[in-house]
Formats: structure tokens, C-alpha cells, sequence
């Protein structure tokens, strides 16, 4: 399965920060040296934040199903 997420990545202070709005609340925000950086640790971190919230939808399945 592939999950397309609009991602933004910008100076900040020194850094980049990299983040998706969409996810944000959830923990979808990063930083890194340079764009690159922040652009890749965020791509790490979306799957992340992807994996938990499928498995928080399985947990919820096998519950409610019960």
C-alpha cells in the first residue's frame, strides 16, 4: 500500500524542519542539518507515525470484534 502525504520543509533558526500537516499532531514533525536531512528523517518518521496508527486500527478490529 502507498500513503501519499504533502510534506514541508523549511529553514529554521539554523536547521531545517521538515513536517507534514496532516500528521503533525501525531508526532510528524522533524529537523535536520539541511533539507536533505530533514526531508529523509521525516519520510522515517511518517512511516512511523503510519505503522502506529495501523496498528492502532488493528488492536481496535480485533476488539471490537470479540
Amino acid at each position: 500500500t502507498t500513503y501519499t502525504f504533502r510534506i514541508i520543509v523549511e529553514p529554521d533558526d539554523g536547521a531545517w524542519r521538515a513536517y507534514c500537516p496532516a500528521r503533525e499532531g501525531q508526532g510528524g514533525a522533524t529537523w535536520g542539518a539541511t533539507g536533505e536531512e530533514a526531508l529523509q528523517n521525516i519520510r522515517d518518521v511518517i512511516q512511523l507515525v503510519v505503522a502506529n496508527l495501523l496498528d492502532s486500527v488493528s488492536s481496535f478490529l480485533r476488539t471490537a470484534s470479540c
